[in-house]
């Protein structure tokens, strides 16, 4: 096994999720899909709350400004003239999530409303997340050395931490010092990883950031953070050209921490 030294001003560990602590064939064979099956029964089932209500608020006013792209569904104002109507505006709702996630939007209006269907679905045991089994083991040597350990992915906050708190591992939130989403910016900006620094209180320079996407890798590496991309079963291959240039690891245990010497 071939290691990678971790630079001695390193101080802080950022991970993405999805093809770096969690197969992307669980985010795109489970997680997705249980949106898009189950939408509709948990906007009925939870149509009266106010948490469900400011999402669709929210989704309303990502549709007016998506107003001029093709295909987008507006989602009408109730008017309160009953059931059928209510019917429509969920209709409207499903819709409109599924043209976003076809289109692979990550909008927060999105980002929201799914997290709060996959907390339903967590808390009654419909869920688990899945990590690599590798995650937890070198997560613990890095906090054990005196390492912070951030998560940065364009899923929500709360996401997040249900995907971790409801894991095949069991609850490991513990593991993790902090979680970041599109709120600070989007993953492919330089100045979002500026903005995680300096809300952490680091130099750039002072985290590694862990990708399995090179276009994020390069605006984290765009902000002077450090940066490794990793290589794990399904994610998407990487040019010649990548592979010269980028660090890779294929499993957390191959980065080697100085301090541990």
């Amino acid at each position: 096994m071939v290691l990678l030294p971790v630079p001695a001003e390193v101080a802080a560990v950022l991970l993405d999720i999805e093809g770096t602590t969690t197969p992307i064939s669980y985010v795109q064979d489970t997680l997705f899909p249980y949106i898009k099956h189950n939408v509709k029964e948990y906007l009925r089932a939870h149509w009266e709350e106010e948490e469900c209500q400011q999402d669709v608020s929210l989704l309303r006013k990502q549709a007016e400004e998506d107003s001029s792209l093709d295909g987008i569904v507006p989602i009408p104002l109730e008017t309160g003239n009953g059931e059928d109507e209510v019917e429509q505006v969920i209709q409207a709702v499903v819709d409109n999530v599924h043209w976003q996630m076809s289109h692979d939007r990550k909008t927060t209006a999105l980002k929201q409303l799914q997290g709060h269907i996959w907390r339903a679905a967590y808390t009654t045991g419909r869920m688990k997340g899945e990590v690599f089994e590798d995650v937890v083991p070198a997560i613990k040597k890095w906090k054990e050395a005196g390492m912070k350990v951030y998560i940065y992915s364009s899923g929500s906050v709360e996401a997040q931490k249900l995907l971790f708190g409801y894991s095949t591992e069991g609850d490991i939130l513990e593991l993790f010092d902090g979680h970041f989403d599109t709120k600070i910016g989007h993953k492919v900006e330089s100045e979002s990883y500026r903005r995680i620094a300096t809300s952490l209180g680091y130099s750039t320079n002072n985290i590694l950031f862990l990708t399995d996407v090179t276009r994020e890798a390069s605006a984290a590496e765009e902000a002077d953070m450090h940066v490794a991309v990793v290589v794990r079963p399904g994610n998407a291959g990487l040019t010649d050209d990548e592979k010269s240039y980028y660090s890779l690891i294929t499993s957390f245990s191959e980065l080697f921490l100085p301090s541990f010497t």
